[in-house]
């Protein structure tokens, strides 16, 4: 058990970072440029936020231990809670059993919720992480608007739309009415 946890725990960051996208791509000066429309702007954000979702984590997380190294008890209570997180929610692939009784998934995650802001609260930090992550997400989301979706890999988005655009040049699957006459 003690060497299934420590081998999870030196594989993670490996495959947090081999899932990063290459930051070359992720800061090619070249691929910005403004959307076109509103609609333009929220599919390259959908897609870019889909696309480059590890890269995001790991500036927002980068951002936040900034932040927080001034504080080293905020930077133990926050190694705790995300022990927690990673333990408890992300780690498991089987539902969480305490004393025989099984905990389902959202009732785990509000917990580790609580449990994180009560942390924030008691370190005296929550004014400054929810300022830091509040302009990390701003600065995020006019990264992925304002970077063009045109050279990332195609069956890696996901559209907003999938389920209306999966069906709508499709061939009739007996379930909708044959509408090649109108």
């Amino acid at each position: 058990m003690a060497n299934q946890v420590i081998s999870g725990i030196k594989e993670t960051p490996q495959s947090i970072t081999g899932a990063a996208r290459p930051w070359g791509d992720f800061l090619d000066l070249s691929a910005f440029s403004f959307p076109s429309s509103i609609a333009d702007a929220t599919t390259r954000l959908t897609q870019n936020l889909t696309h480059f979702r590890i890269n995001y984590s790991i500036i927002l997380s980068i951002l936040l231990a900034i932040t927080l190294i001034t504080r080293p008890i905020a930077i133990l209570a926050f190694v705790a809670v995300g022990l927690a997180w990673f333990f408890l929610y992300f780690a498991r692939e089987e539902p969480l059993s305490i004393f025989g009784l099984t905990i389902d998934d959202g009732v785990v995650a509000v917990l580790l919720i609580g449990l994180t802001i009560g942390s924030l609260v008691t370190t005296g930090v929550w004014l400054r992480a929810l300022t830091t992550v509040g302009f990390g997400v701003l600065v995020l989301i006019l990264h992925a608007s304002l970077r063009g979706t045109d050279d990332l890999v195609s069956d890696d988005l996901e559209s907003p739309y999938g389920p209306m655009l999966s069906t709508a040049g499709g061939g009739n699957d007996g379930a909708r009415g044959d509408y090649s006459g109108i």
